[in-house]
């Protein structure tokens, strides 16, 4: 099995390729700051789900990474909020954005919460 079925990274992808679109309108001063941060913060929430699931023969690796995934996620959520109070994006694409970063969130501790289910051996 790939990575790439994973629903997790799916979703992360999808949530990522969203930013990267929606980020394209954003103003050119902000291309080293926000933007920058917005598309390396929701990038990272997929090459970490890959990593996590790479050492799943491992239990506090698969964990480890999973929760730099989350963390990812979070950071992700806030630049979401940048951007809409800065103007960048509308109330409901924040909306929309935050909803899919929210169901991100939970498939990533559902991973946590039941590593045996992804080939992880439990010590």
């Amino acid at each position: 099995m790939s990575f790439k079925t994973l629903l997790a990274y799916q979703k992360a992808f999808e949530l990522s390729m969203e930013i990267f679109d929606l980020t394209k309108s954003f103003p050119k001063e902000e291309t080293y700051s926000l933007t920058d941060q917005i598309r390396r913060s929701s990038r990272s929430i997929c090459t970490n789900i890959a990593e996590a699931y790479r050492k799943r023969e491992y239990l506090k690796h698969f964990i480890s990474k999973l929760t730099d995934a989350d963390s990812e996620n979070s950071e992700t959520q806030v630049w979401i909020e940048f951007s809409y109070s800065c103007e960048y994006i509308n109330l409901i694409q924040q909306d929309n954005l935050t909803t899919k970063s929210l169901e991100v969130g939970k498939l990533i501790n559902f991973m946590i919460a039941n590593p045996e289910k992804f080939g992880v051996k439990k010590l």
